[in-house]
């Protein structure tokens, strides 16, 4: 009982860290959460003696598990009703990065073209830009050679480097966010115009259950049509509440008391060219911890 005992404290001490890993490869908090209950029905199971490090077993535990599910997950999202978002979760500052040394990897606009990444890629992306593992570390966590994890962690750079702008200080995605929170709130489409970039994209996720947008939403003019008529649509009775999620800013969208959104923006250039909005009711799920 005793060893049962130092084995819960030791794999304890590392949850944070194993969930983070896993909720970055696979976007969900409920897949994490069976990834961190299954890898610690292995480590109960495992002759502990013989382990010399637990936490390099643990993460490699972790990341191999969450690269299976993130593989068989991948074929299930091709029937996914409209686009997928990952699952937004609630940080702060008493955890705002979810276990890693970084943050990044971490925000919804990332996450959402980490999905794009093979599981393999994903996965060295996570340990080396989020948890600063060396290389050597991640190559024995993937059964490969250094060489091979650090060509797999170029391929990633590479891939997301095309996709995205400099991320945006946090003071200044803050006032963009207050500002749209602003001009939504009145319902004044021409400051909501102002904000955008020519080539904005709006990307809703309500997964059939619920009423959003089945395609992507692209160009100025597009999206703010799009915004004002979601804002008419959700009626007078609606708020906006600026919330921390995924170690950064972003709306907490409700009707009366009950959380029909959450709304995430990515930024280029002093402008919002990224709205990221989570409407499917199994991702709001955790919307009670804001």
């Amino acid at each position: 009982m005793a060893h049962l005992s130092e084995a819960a404290d030791v794999f304890e001490d590392k949850r944070r860290r194993l969930f983070g890993i896993a909720y970055r490869i696979l976007g969900t908090v409920a897949d994490a959460e069976d990834v961190v209950q299954d890898a610690w029905l292995r480590w109960q199971a495992t002759d502990r003696s013989v382990v010399l490090n637990p936490e390099a077993f643990l993460v490699t535990t972790i990341t191999r598990l969450a690269i299976n599910v993130a593989t068989s997950a991948r074929a299930r999202r091709e029937h996914y009703v409209g686009p997928w978002l990952p699952e937004p979760v609630p940080t702060g500052d008493d955890d705002p990065y979810l276990g890693a040394e970084r943050a990044e990897a971490l925000s919804v606009a990332m996450l959402t073209l980490m999905e794009r990444l093979p599981p393999a890629e994903r996965a060295v992306y996570v340990l080396r830009e989020a948890f600063d593992y060396p290389f050597r570390e991640i190559a024995e966590v993937l059964h490969t050679s250094e060489a091979n994890a650090r060509q797999l962690a170029h391929r990633a750079r590479k891939h997301l480097a095309g996709r995205r702008g400099a991320p945006a200080q946090r003071e200044e995605m803050s006032r963009l966010l207050e500002a749209f929170q602003s001009a939504s709130r009145t319902g004044n489409l021409h400051d909501l115009e102002q904000l955008l970039a020519e080539d904005v994209v709006t990307i809703s996720d309500g997964g059939g259950k619920v009423s959003a947008a089945r395609r992507p939403v692209t160009g100025r003019d597009h999206v703010t049509r799009f915004l004002g008529g979601a804002l008419r649509h959700l009626g007078p009775s609606t708020t906006l509440e600026i919330i921390d999620a995924n170690g950064e800013a972003c709306l907490l969208i409700k009707q009366g008391t009950e959380v029909v959104g959450i709304a995430t923006i990515s930024t280029d250039a002093g402008a919002i060219d990224g709205i990221y909005i989570v409407r499917n009711p199994d991702k709001l799920a955790s919307a009670g911890a804001w």
